[in-house]
């Protein structure tokens, strides 16, 4: 079997190309956001193929795996296909609603043809999905291993562009919990955060590595501290949690079922998150415990097994 998908977010991407299918991923020569190709930090199989416009419209394709809006038009003019009419598809919904929840209509809602996947069921609940068909097929993570050494006493944080999202990110928090343990801001477009915080720079320090060097270097970090607001259940909690990190989180979207009592701290109030933070930072064998927590939890719920069974279901579902 042939899918077609976008190399959109390649930490989801990376588990779901382990699947025992051919993927077919678009490329460009300038390897814009529509054509990337094959991942450069993450580590996929010889399944994953890059193909060009052209040569998609030659490819047998037996599902299309959408993820963005335009990807609709855009599959219809690369292949010559019709999502959902001339070739079965998909529409994987990564994110919750930007607007407010109340009157946010999904892309896909006026339509029947295309199942709408959600990632979360708080997503599922959030956007008014109308007449489309919806599932969840939570996130399958990748087993790093338990790397965590909490060796330093500082707080990793894993964000990309945090000054541009702002609120959105909780990067206007970060001073806050910087009182407690001196934080590590991994993600792109982190430099010259510290200053834009008013911060020491060894309260606060960026951290952009390459994908193949993150976990063992936020494994190093005491705990992780996760301060979104609003955005969809982030892998990089998950990831955290699969390396033995002890968790600090705010009580937002879907967190709550992703880290239940004991394998980590999770509230909106700032007394109690402040006291996690400040606890764990200071005290080495309660980190261990609540991280080996947290790795047993999220290994139970979120393992890639579980992922590939569920995405198997479905693909043999709307294909046959």
């Amino acid at each position: 079997m042939n899918i077609l998908v976008w190399h959109v977010h390649g930490s989801w991407l990376t588990s779901f190309v382990q699947g025992p299918y051919t993927f077919l991923v678009p490329v460009t020569p300038d390897r814009g956001p529509d054509g990337l190709g094959r991942a450069r930090t993450w580590d996929w199989p010889p399944t994953v193929r890059e193909a060009g416009p052209a040569e998609l419209r030659e490819a047998d394709i037996d599902l299309i795996v959408l993820q963005r809006p335009h990807e609709l038009e855009l599959a219809h003019a690369w292949t010559g296909r019709r999502p959902g009419v001339d070739v079965p598809a998909v529409y994987v919904e990564h994110n919750s609603p930007h607007e407010t929840a109340v009157d946010t209509r999904h892309p896909l809602a006026g339509r029947t043809d295309v199942p709408v996947v959600h990632v979360t069921h708080f997503n599922r609940l959030m956007w008014d999905n109308g007449r489309a068909p919806t599932t969840v097929i939570e996130h399958g993570i990748i087993d790093p291993g338990p790397l965590w050494t909490g060796e330093e006493a500082r707080a990793a944080v894993v964000v990309n562009e945090p000054v541009r999202r702002g609120r959105t990110t909780g990067t206007d928090l970060l001073p806050r919990f910087a009182r407690w343990a001196p934080l590590d801001v991994f993600g792109m477009c982190t430099e010259g955060l510290a200053e834009h915080l008013g911060l020491p720079p060894d309260r606060c320090r960026s951290r952009d590595l390459p994908q193949g060097e993150l976990h063992p270097a936020m494994a190093r970090c005491r705990l992780y501290l996760h301060p979104i607001r609003w955005t969809s259940l982030g892998l990089s909690l998950l990831e955290a949690m699969f390396l033995g990190m002890p968790v600090v989180a705010l009580d937002t979207t879907e967190v709550r079922e992703a880290v239940p009592e004991g394998a980590g701290v999770v509230s909106n109030r700032f007394d109690v998150l402040e006291d996690a933070v400040r606890r764990l930072a200071a005290d080495p064998a309660y980190a261990r415990a609540t991280g080996e927590a947290g790795r047993a939890a999220v290994s139970a719920r979120y393992g890639e097994r579980r992922f590939r069974d569920d995405w198997e279901r479905l693909i043999k579902e709307v294909t046959r």
